[in-house]
């Protein structure tokens, strides 16, 4: 998984606390976060493509979710950052080497194939099962108060 993921997600939760029509611009994201404006801006207009966020023209522009925060999976901001691909490519290496056999030989995939299959649906049905207001009022129950007064007077100053 690409650090993208982790920077959206984060995103996601910290524009989940903008009020009504408020915005945050890319640059202001990416300060927040600490991360690269450039870097992160690519990851923005992958969220918007796909929906998860939505672009604000003009003076007050910037990006805000779009959809409620309970409306969006953490799963959607995985498979828009990096894509719906399985974690987990088989290359068929038993395929090869001194005991490998013609391909008509092995007609089922093998039991690691199987095993990261498995994992990997787990994965996905559990990040599809949560959703950005569950990270949400998991941050403001788990991060210090400090923290958060200090996360919410900066909103308040930068949300155009």
């Amino acid at each position: 998984m690409s650090d993208g993921v982790e920077w959206g997600v984060h995103v996601c939760v910290l524009l989940a606390g903008l009020s009504g029509d408020a915005a945050l611009p890319a640059a202001k994201l990416a300060e927040y976060h600490g991360v690269p404006a450039a870097y992160l801006a690519k990851h923005l207009q992958a969220l918007a493509g796909a929906g998860v966020l939505t672009t604000v023209k003009g003076a007050r522009g910037g990006y805000r979710l779009a959809r409620p925060p309970a409306e969006i999976t953490v799963l959607e901001v995985v498979e828009a950052v990096d894509g719906a691909e399985p974690a987990f490519r088989c290359s068929e290496i038993r395929r090869r080497g001194p005991a490998a056999m013609a391909a008509r030989e092995y007609t089922s995939v093998c039991g690691i194939h199987r095993a990261f299959t498995r994992a990997d649906a787990a994965w996905r049905a559990e990040l599809a099962q949560t959703t950005i207001a569950d990270l949400f009022v998991g941050l403001i129950s788990e991060v210090p108060r400090t923290a958060l007064e200090k996360g919410a007077r900066w909103l308040r100053e930068s949300a155009r």
